[in-house]
């Protein structure tokens, strides 16, 4: 049985934590890395990976100092550690870890797709290897995914970079990167995702 005080943490961790704890906490990572002449984004990790293993061998985009890199590295891997020592260790006692809408619920609900409310949103219309077979199921895994990737590379960053590194530094591209970002996933919410289910 673990002491009382690491029980008593624990609970202080696994509480719903109120909106304005994340946003300067945020502020003070971003401060911290431009500070340090350092900027942040998930996507930049898959050229690392990729510089890592020998791709500038066969691409000049690849050929760069990625060894300078590597804490950008240990920041990914410390989010897929993170979010699964929180589902396992820091969910309560049912595991259950997902808030979704009321309202997102319905809508799903009325495109056809069998979400069970309070679980996480792996709806196996989209996920699972019987949907890859399927036009939808190739249009959101495949093809969604390449475009996720294309766009992060075409647009100099992902989401977290432009959105939280970028515009931070004051980067004018980040905001129009960022307004983009908006933009496509309102047309895909609302025009495209209906089309295709």
């Amino acid at each position: 049985m673990a002491p009382q005080f690491i029980l008593d943490i624990i609970a202080f961790i696994s509480q719903p934590w109120p909106w304005w704890v994340a946003g300067p906490m945020i502020a003070l990572i971003m401060f911290l890395l431009l500070k340090l002449g350092k900027e942040f984004g998930i996507s930049a990790n898959f050229r690392i990976m990729c510089a890592a293993e020998g791709a500038g061998d066969y691409a000049d985009f690849f050929k760069f100092d990625w060894q300078s890199q590597g804490w950008n590295l240990l920041v990914a891997l410390g989010a897929v550690f993170g979010g699964y020592m929180a589902s396992h260790y820091f969910a309560g006692a049912d595991g259950n870890i997902a808030h979704v809408s009321a309202a997102t619920v319905e809508s799903l609900r009325q495109l056809g797709l069998d979400y069970q409310e309070g679980q996480v949103p792996l709806i196996p219309e989209f996920y699972s290897w019987e949907a890859l077979f399927t036009l939808p199921g190739f249009m959101v895994i495949v093809v969604g995914g390449f475009l996720v990737g294309f766009g992060a590379r075409y647009a100099g960053g992902c989401t977290s970079g432009h959105a939280i590194s970028g515009m931070s530094a004051l980067q004018l591209g980040s905001l129009y990167a960022v307004i983009g970002f908006f933009a496509g996933g309102l047309l895909m919410t609302y025009v495209i995702f209906p089309l295709i289910f």
